[in-house]
């Protein structure tokens, strides 16, 4: 990613700040004292039709209960892609399938060209590198500030040193707005602010997909209009590549390029925000303007009360 820029044509991009790639970082803080570096052109959002995630005839079943069942699916380098449905219908499991967590029971999942589950381990270990996942439960160290949980992979899998891991944290936080919190333990924070600390060490190493599994739960209104905004300019300006698993309808698609809905182990519709806010489906229709009658049960499936109960027995 070098050579991208995050500066405007009239300065740098509001929220981008901590979003620098570190190589470029590592540049800057080597030249001499004194020699101001060459202004980089804006960069030009676009999105390359080969695909980066490729997904063919996926099956996938847990606990005796088939999640995916022959789905077909595929995000484009430089998208934003939403995948929303209700929850159970696997749509955690499916970035775990992605980030090879889980395999495939049938059918394939490529990523960059690569078939996740014909990897092993080391292979494996470098294509996650080239990702980032904020993880839904934030997935901080207790023991660890929020400094040092941002600096981790910093530390784990690069040779920088201190000085320029401590500006990179920095930036990083001061992107998600905590830079100011850096000496507190997650303890010490509330679940939105632990979800943006999360959100700044996956973006630490500069990743080329952006794994989100429900971003913006648990935000206060001003700081999920920013989580959107640095989301959607971190795609613009560095030219990655993001999936969102969002149950925040309105806010997702607001900021996607193409959503997936998916339930019952099939992909229901799939297309623009726009095409998919005028969709004809009444289930879509039912998820998208948040239903309370329509095809999607709200009960999961059980026996009935009464054998539940012990009246229907004679």
């Amino acid at each position: 990613m070098v050579g991208r820029s995050i500066a405007g044509e009239s300065g740098t991009i509001p929220h981008l700040t901590g979003l620098m790639p570190c190589r470029i970082l590592a540049a800057l803080f080597s030249q001499p004292p004194g020699k101001q570096s060459e202004r980089m052109s804006p960069s030009q959002s676009s999105v390359d039709e080969n695909p980066l995630i490729d997904i063919r005839g996926l099956v996938f079943s847990r606990g005796g209960r088939r999640l995916f069942d022959g789905i077909d699916l595929s995000v484009r380098r430089g998208e934003v892609v939403a995948i929303m449905g209700p929850s159970g219908t696997g749509k955690t499991t499916l970035l775990r399938l992605i980030g090879g967590q889980l395999r495939a029971q049938s059918g394939e999942v490529r990523v960059a060209g690569e078939s996740v589950g014909d990897l092993r381990r080391r292979a494996l270990y470098r294509l996650r590198r080239r990702m980032g996942v904020l993880f839904q439960s934030g997935a901080l160290f207790t023991d660890m500030t929020c400094f040092d949980n941002v600096a981790f992979p910093l530390r784990e899998h690069t040779d920088l040193p201190e000085t320029l891991i401590r500006s990179i944290v920095l930036m990083k936080l001061q992107a998600v707005g905590l830079r100011g919190a850096r000496d507190l333990y997650p303890a010490e924070l509330s679940g939105g602010m632990a979800r943006r600390v999360s959100l700044a060490r996956a973006l630490a190493l500069d990743p080329e997909l952006m794994l989100y599994d429900e971003p913006f739960a648990g935000q206060d209104p001003i700081s999920m209009g920013a989580l959107m905004q640095v989301i959607r300019q971190l795609n613009d300006a560095l030219g990655l590549t993001s999936i969102i698993v969002s149950h925040d309808v309105d806010e997702t698609l607001s900021i996607a390029d193409r959503a997936y809905v998916i339930s019952e182990g099939q992909v229901v519709e799939s297309g623009t925000p726009e095409a998919l806010r005028s969709s004809q489906s009444d289930w879509v229709k039912q998820f998208i303007q948040a239903l309370p009658d329509g095809p999607v049960p709200f009960h999961y499936r059980a026996p009935s009360m009464a054998d539940d109960l012990g009246m229907g027995r004679s």
